[in-house]
């Protein structure tokens, strides 16, 4: 089945898992462009793209906004209930729902999804039930890694690509 949403987490997968503070108490975080070109063209693939993380940050929230995300669930302390009830509000299977993640806390989301990908710096138990660990870690393209197996897989990476960058694959 094609995947219709694909849920990223946010610190350890989009970013390095490290968090930045200044001096002011302002958190910054550093994001990988090479997993927003990911993203953009998933998005062009068709794929709605949430974000579900368990803490708020406004540079989170700016970036889910640059991307055009559809969806950006911040603050969220159980991510498979609320997944769960996302997915059938939305009307969404477990075999048309993807999930990039890190660590213990996605394991449970994660078994809800019918395709799992993780970093690979991510957690051994996370591995463990991941049908994809990209070669990249956190915050250095494993998204992007995540979107081009599932693409590839698909048959609509090259079409996806072209589609949006003009890029003559």
């Amino acid at each position: 089945m094609q995947t219709k949403l694909l849920v990223l987490d946010v610190d350890g997968t989009l970013t390095d898992g490290g968090l930045y503070l200044d001096s002011t108490g302002n958190e910054t975080k550093k994001f990988s462009v090479k997993d927003g070109a990911g993203l953009v063209i998933a998005r062009t693939a068709g794929i709605q793209v949430m974000i579900l993380t368990g803490r708020e940050s406004e540079p989170v929230r700016r970036r889910a906004q640059e991307l055009h995300l559809d969806y950006c669930v911040q603050n969220c302390k159980n991510k498979a209930a609320y997944l769960a009830d996302f997915m059938a509000q939305k009307g969404f299977d477990g075999a048309s729902v993807a999930y990039v993640g890190d660590d213990w806390n996605d394991l449970a989301a994660m078994k809800l999804c019918g395709f799992v990908a993780c970093p690979a710096d991510a957690a051994p138990e996370v591995k463990a039930i991941a049908h994809y660990v990209c070669p990249q870690k956190g915050g250095e393209g494993a998204v992007r890694g995540a979107v081009e197996k599932l693409l590839k897989d698909a048959g609509l990476f090259e079409k996806a690509v072209n589609d949006t960058f003009g890029a003559g694959l």
